[in-house]
């Protein structure tokens, strides 16, 4: 099979360095078109992110020689897209939320198909905010996307905020099996990656905790009910139920975002050994279909009183997986757990690359 060509959109930033450097080698997607500020454009690659290199993992020299477009130039990707040579955009887009929903929109209405990194798009009504595992039939409203902005090849396709996706799968698994979860609290620890570069001051996070995460709180508490909400009417309507609050805390911590759970079911209550089986054996979409990204265990359960832990277990299933632990009674509500992400693989570019293979795979990606 060829590869498909695709873009990265803000490849320039920490979040398009990583779909960047995740799809080195990937079996589907051929990194063809890259995209970034003015600033950027023009130059190869290599010397776009000379001195600005952020990873551990690199890149691959083809990559590296690639001309830079201007990503406000959507004129210039159609053109690519005309002649075979871009198939869909990642975007990864960082710029006021306004400019980014209106460049979205011209890339999906030139016929270009975007899987998109950033928030601008997570509340579009029409628009599915996927995580993979967990809501793959909200892809199924593109087309009536489509229809209702005239677009005959374009959409756009978004992925949650990173935090959620540390506890997210693990309530879904225990709902699919009905156990109806009523409320929830949730408190999150979440890594300095996460605020990009050069993110937090270090005078702030040495020896510190900040207790405010501008937004988090809002997009914990609300972006769930979208994803776990129903396509009505050609529109995304959310869930009324979990209720949830949340407690959104930076931490000194590199990777991986780390929260602990409360959960209130409602009449029909899990035991803790049914949570357990019920985790380890948890399979969905991304792993019944061979996903590329998809881990093989979308839930890794530890049995430590002391685990999950960010520096031991953010890479668990090439940091596709959530890590949970310290399953155990709740005295103000039914259970509590801890759970763990990879905020900038399984959060972030990675998220995005599994989105992109789930809509392949339903027909959606490719020339």
């Amino acid at each position: 099979m060829s590869k498909i060509p695709v873009g990265v959109l803000g490849a320039t930033g920490m979040v398009g360095q990583n779909y960047i450097s995740l799809l080195n080698n990937h079996p589907w997607f051929q990194v063809a078109y890259i995209a970034a500020s003015a600033r950027s454009a023009g130059r190869t690659y290599e010397q776009a992110v000379k001195g600005r290199w952020h990873l551990r993992r690199g890149y691959n020299a083809e990559t590296g020689a690639l001309i830079v477009q201007d990503a406000n130039d959507v004129a210039k990707a159609g053109e690519a897209a005309a002649k075979g040579g871009l198939a869909f955009v990642f975007s990864a887009l960082e710029m006021d939320k306004d400019e980014i929903l209106k460049l979205e929109d011209s890339y999906a209405a030139a016929g270009i198909p975007v899987v998109s990194n950033a928030s601008a798009n997570r509340w579009t009504a029409d628009v599915p905010m996927l995580i993979a595992e967990i809501n793959p039939h909200h892809a199924d409203i593109i087309p009536l996307q489509q229809k209702a902005r005239g677009w005959k090849k374009g959409f756009i396709a978004v992925k949650p905020n990173c935090s959620i996706q540390s506890y997210m799968t693990p309530i879904w698994a225990l709902m699919q099996k009905g156990y109806e979860i009523k409320r929830m609290v949730v408190n999150t620890m979440q890594a300095v990656s996460g605020a990009g570069y050069p993110g937090v001051s270090s005078l702030d996070m040495i020896d510190n905790i900040v207790p405010y995460i501008g937004g988090e709180e809002e997009k914990s508490e609300l972006e769930p009910l979208k994803i776990l909400g129903q396509i009505k009417d050609g529109k995304i309507e959310q869930a009324k139920e979990p209720v949830i609050s949340a407690h959104c805390n930076r931490v000194p911590v590199t990777d991986g975002h780390t929260a602990t759970v409360s959960l209130e079911f409602g009449a029909k209550k899990p035991s803790l050994d049914e949570i357990t089986a019920i985790w380890r054996n948890f399979r969905a979409a991304p792993q019944e279909l061979g996903l590329p990204m998809a881990p093989d265990e979308p839930i890794v359960v530890r049995n430590e009183q002391n685990r999950p832990q960010p520096s031991k277990d953010r890479d668990a299933h090439k940091a596709m997986a959530v890590t949970v632990g310290r399953l155990r009674p709740c005295p103000v509500f039914d259970v509590r757990f801890a759970g763990l992400s990879h905020n900038t693989v399984r959060g972030a570019a990675g998220g995005g690359i599994l989105n992109a293979e789930l809509l392949k795979a339903k027909g959606y990606l490719g020339l």
